[in-house]
């Protein structure tokens, strides 16, 4: 009888397959942990219904519909709370009264960008105080650069931003790094000067000030001139036509 002889070089210690086997565990449980952590695109579905929440600038309905312009806040009485806004739809909108057809597509579409975020000037403000956001001038840090090498870095020196004062607070220096957040849409002219939409200097000049107005966020409408792109050349050739005979008709007189 022939014996078989092993190779027990081939085989793997007990321990070794578990370790190996634990270790795959713990990647599918760090993978399934990273898929949970990804936040999944909003269906449009559950998008449409989805009732963002109030932002410092843009608190009630009444503020929001006036800083859209277009006299939009005329409708305010028509939305009894901020969740009416977002879930009445067209024909609804249209029982209620908000006519022509051009304004309910222009609260819908401003409705879709709140949604999204897209938003004017002031929407970022995290403090506001009746209907004004003072901005003053901060240094933070430069943002990390990578040199040759691939070597990430942060340059010597600081930069100036423009941020949202809270109230209550009268310099910048009171503040803790982490309250310094950066606003949108404003930049800095010169040594201390603050440009940007609606920004006023404050008496001192020390900073600006933002006061909320009717129609900030407003998209102008375009106006007709001679009638608009279609009816133009008609317009203007009658018009050029009354003006010879208007130019015409004292000298047949004669």
């Amino acid at each position: 009888m022939a014996l078989r002889l092993f190779k027990y070089s081939r085989l793997k210690a007990l321990p070794t397959i578990l370790l190996s086997f634990k270790q795959k565990i713990q990647v599918r449980c760090i993978n399934k942990a990273a898929e949970k952590s990804v936040k999944k695109p909003m269906s449009a579905k559950r998008r449409f219904f989805w009732i963002p929440r109030p932002k410092k600038f843009c608190p009630d309905v009444n503020t929001f519909l006036s800083l859209i312009g277009r006299n939009m806040s005329e409708h305010a009485s028509k939305f009894p709370s901020w969740a009416s806004l977002f879930k009445l739809e067209s024909l609804e909108l249209k029982r209620l009264g908000v006519e022509p057809a051009r304004t309910r597509r222009y609260l819908l579409q401003w409705r879709e960008r709140y949604r999204q975020g897209n938003l004017g000037v002031g929407a970022d403000f995290k403090h506001v105080k009746d209907g004004k956001a003072y901005l003053q001038i901060a240094q933070i840090p430069k943002d990390p650069k990578i040199d040759k090498n691939g070597v990430e870095y942060v340059p010597p020196g600081l930069r100036k931003v423009v941020i949202n004062l809270p109230p209550g607070v009268t310099s910048v220096d009171d503040l803790p790094p982490e309250k310094i957040i950066p606003v949108k849409g404003y930049r800095i002219r010169g040594a201390k000067t603050i440009v940007g939409p609606y920004a006023l200097p404050v008496k001192g000049g020390r900073g600006s000030v933002v006061t909320r107005e009717e129609g900030m966020w407003e998209f102008k409408r375009g106006r007709k001139i001679d009638g608009g792109e279609r009816r133009q050349s008609e317009v203007r050739a009658k018009r050029r036509g009354e003006e010879k005979r208007a130019a015409q008709s004292p000298e047949s007189s004669i």
